[in-house]
C-alpha cells in the first residue's frame, strides 16, 4: 500500500476515534445549575451572538459574569460568535439570550461535537501531518506511523470530544508556528504562535522558547546587519497581529483592563482542584494557601517558574536549533505546568503538544510522559462519566506507540541519552536502559491499578479525596522526573549521530 492511502487510512482512524468518544457525556450534563465546559462554551456564543462587543467582558444584567463569564481572549469570542451565527441559522433557541441558559439536547450536542471537529480538520490535523513528513526524521512508513500515535493522544481527545472544548485550535496554531520556524518561515511561525496565544492565554506556557529562538537567531546572524532586520520584522509581525485582534477593545483603555483582568485572575489563589503540580502535592505536607498572603503565593510561584524555565532558555538562546526548540518547548511549558499560578489539569495538553513532536526522536520517554498526562486527569474524567473511553484510548495509545515507534528497542542508554546521568549521580555499571524500561512497566501497572480502584473502591470516610490525590501525587512525581530528564537531554548532551535536522534552521 503507498504512503498516502496509509495516511488516509491513519487519519480517518484518528477522526473515528475522536467521534467515537464525542458519543460519550460531557462536562455538566444533565447538572444544574451551572452545568459544565459544555454549557460555558454555548453560553458564550450567546452572549457574544447577541450582545456588542464592549459589552463581552464586563458584568452587566445581560451578562452574568458569575454564569461562565468569558475569560479567554479575544480570538475565542469572534471563534463563540462565528459558531453562535451558525447556530442560530440551524436553531435560535441554542443561543436565545437568558432562556437558552443550559440548554440540552441531542441535535445541540450533535452541532457542537461537529464544530470540534471542523476545528480540528481545518486547525490541527494538517499540523500534524506537514509537522511529521517535513520536520521528523526517518523512512515514510515511520513518518506515518508518528501521524497515527500523535492522532491517537488520547489526553487532546478526551478533553475535546469528551470534556468539552476547543484546545486543537490553540494547539494547533501553536503547531502552525514551530512548522514556520521549522521551515525557516520566521514571520508566519510568529503570526501563528501570536493568534496562538490570543486565542488561548494559557499558550504563553510557550511565549519564551518562541521568544528565545527567535532572538538567538537574530544574534546569530548579527544585530548589525540581517539580525537587526529579521528582528525588526519579527516585531512588526507581532505587533500588528495583536492590535488586529484587539482592536474593537483599544478604543477605550478601560476595555483592554476588563479583558486583561478576566485573563488573569489572580484572586482565585494558587490552586483550586487537585492538579498534578507542585503546590497542590505540597500542600499535602505544608499547607501553603493557610500560611502565605495571596500576593506572596503569586512571588513565589512566579519566581520558581522562571528559575525553572531558565536553564532550557538560556541555553536555545545561545543554540537555536530546531531540536533545541522543541526539548525547550518541553522544558518551559511543563515548568510553567508545575510551578505558575492558578494551574488547572487540562493545562498539562500545553507540555504534551510539544512531547508529541519528540515521539518519533525519544519514543519511550514521550509515550510515558503522554500516558501519565492523560491519566492524571482521570478525576476530570470520572466527573463527567468517560471512565471507559478513557480506557480504551489509552491503552490503545500506548499498544500502538510502544509497537509502531519500537520504543521499547530504543532504549538503550544511548538512545535515552541517559550517559549525563551516570556522570552527575556517578551511579555503577548499571544498565540505566534496562531500569527506564522496568519503570515504565511498572509505572504504567501503577496507572492501570489506580485507575481501577477510583472507580471499583470506595474511598474511606475520613478520606474522601483519597483517590484524586493519589492520582495527582502520583503524576506530580512523573512530571517532576521527566522535567529534570528533559533538562538533561537538552542541556547536557547533543543528539545522537542518527537523528539529522531536516532543514538548517540557524
Amino acid at each position: 500500500m503507498d504512503t498516502w492511502s496509509l495516511l488516509s487510512i491513519c487519519v480517518l482512524l484518528g477522526l473515528t476515534t475522536r467521534w467515537a468518544v464525542s458519543l460519550n457525556s460531557y462536562s455538566g450534563a444533565g447538572k444544574p445549575p451551572m452545568f459544565g465546559d459544555y454549557e460555558a462554551q454555548r453560553h458564550w456564543q450567546e452572549i457574544t451572538y447577541n450582545l456588542p462587543v464592549h459589552e463581552w467582558y464586563f458584568n452587566t444584567t445581560d451578562n452574568n459574569l458569575n454564569y461562565w463569564g468569558l475569560d479567554y481572549p479575544p480570538l475565542t469570542a469572534y471563534h463563540s460568535l462565528l459558531c453562535g451565527h451558525v447556530a442560530s441559522l440551524i436553531n435560535p433557541d441554542w443561543v436565545e439570550l437568558h432562556t437558552s441558559q443550559g440548554f440540552e439536547s441531542s441535535a445541540h450536542k450533535l452541532f457542537m461535537r461537529a464544530t470540534v471537529l471542523i476545528a480540528d480538520l481545518l486547525m490541527y490535523v494538517p499540523a500534524v501531518v506537514l509537522y511529521c513528513f517535513y520536520l521528523s526524521e526517518g523512512s515514510n512508513r515511520k513518518k506515518v506511523c508518528l501521524v497515527l500515535c500523535i492522532l491517537l493522544y488520547p489526553g487532546l481527545i478526551l478533553i475535546d470530544y469528551g470534556h468539552f472544548q476547543y484546545n486543537s485550535i490553540s494547539l494547533g496554531l501553536a503547531l502552525w508556528g514551530v512548522l514556520g520556524l521549522g521551515l525557516g518561515w520566521d514571520m508566519l511561525g510568529s503570526l501563528a504562535f501570536v493568534l496562538a496565544v490570543n486565542y488561548k492565554q494559557m499558550e504563553l506556557y510557550h511565549s519564551l522558547p518562541f521568544f528565545c529562538y527567535l532572538l538567538g537567531k537574530c544574534f546569530k546572524q548579527g544585530m548589525a546587519g540581517r539580525g537587526l532586520f529579521l528582528l525588526v520584522k519579527i516585531a512588526v509581525t507581532v505587533l500588528v497581529t495583536f492590535t488586529l485582534c484587539w482592536l474593537p477593545f483599544l478604543t477605550d483603555p478601560g476595555q483592554v483592563l476588563q479583558v486583561l483582568h478576566r485573563l488573569f485572575p489572580v484572586g482565585r489563589g494558587l490552586f483550586e482542584d487537585k492538579v498534578a503540580n507542585t503546590w497542590c502535592s505540597l500542600n499535602v505536607l505544608i499547607k501553603i494557601k493557610t500560611i502565605l498572603s495571596t500576593d506572596t503565593q503569586l512571588y513565589l510561584s512566579l519566581a520558581a517558574t522562571l528559575l525553572a524555565a531558565l536553564p532550557s532558555s538560556i541555553k536555545l538562546l545561545t543554540k537555536p536549533t530546531l531540536w533545541q526548540f522543541k526539548l525547550a518547548l518541553v522544558n518551559s511549558s511543563l515548568a510553567f505546568f508545575l510551578f505558575s499560578f492558578q494551574v488547572h489539569e487540562k493545562s498539562i495538553l500545553l507540555p504534551a503538544l510539544p512531547v508529541c513532536l519528540l515521539l518519533g526522536d525519544l519514543p519511550l520517554p514521550a509515550v510515558w510522559f503522554l500516558q501519565a498526562s492523560t491519566f492524571s486527569m482521570l478525576p476530570l474524567f470520572l466527573k463527567d462519566g468517560l471512565f471507559v473511553p478513557y480506557a480504551v484510548t489509552s491503552s490503545a495509545f500506548v499498544f500502538y506507540s510502544v509497537y509502531l515507534l519500537s520504543a521499547l528497542e530504543h532504549s538503550s542508554e544511548e538512545e535515552l541519552r541517559l550517559r549525563p546521568v551516570r556522570r552527575l549521580v556517578c551511579l555503577p555499571r548499571v544498565d540505566l536502559g534496562r531500569i527506564a524500561r522496568w519503570t515504565f512497566y511498572l509505572s504504567v501497572a501503577a496507572m492501570a491499578g489506580l485507575s481501577f480502584m477510583s472507580v471499583a473502591l470506595a474511598p474511606p470516610a475520613r478520606l474522601p479525596d483519597l483517590f484524586p490525590l493519589l492520582v495527582s501525587v502520583f503524576s506530580f512525581l512523573h512530571f517532576l522526573g521527566l522535567l529534570l530528564y528533559f533538562n538533561v537531554v537538552q542541556i547536557a548532551e547533543p543528539p545522537s549521530p542518527r537523528r539529522k535536522n531536516p532543514k538548517k534552521t540557524e
